[in-house]
């Protein structure tokens, strides 16, 4: 079995993500391996929630130039994550202060 913290990488916060969280929709950044299963049960044991739904979409790396060597950055994987409406909300600004 997977550990639950391999699978969440970050939370994205955005202003858009920000605007999500009143709905109980929060943003994470994921491993590209990672399902949706894999993905409900590591959140629901990290937080200790109850998820909902579940929507994932991979973004493929940009083409960058450092002068005049060319790359790719690295995919990744983002899902937006919907808790039930008895859960607690996720705080991840309580250590900053």
């Amino acid at each position: 079995m997977k550990d639950p913290r391999d699978i969440i990488k970050r939370p994205i916060i955005t202003e858009h993500s920000a605007d999500q969280m009143v709905d109980k929709k929060y943003t994470f950044e994921v491993n590209t391996n990672a399902n949706k299963t894999e993905i409900k049960n590591a959140v629901e044991q990290i937080f200790d929630v109850k998820v909902v739904k579940i929507n994932t979409s991979n973004i493929k790396g940009k083409f960058k130039r450092m002068g005049r060597h060319g790359g790719y950055r690295p995919n990744r994987k983002k899902a937006i994550v919907q808790l039930s409406e008895d859960s607690k909300e996720l705080d991840f600004f309580e250590s900053v202060e």
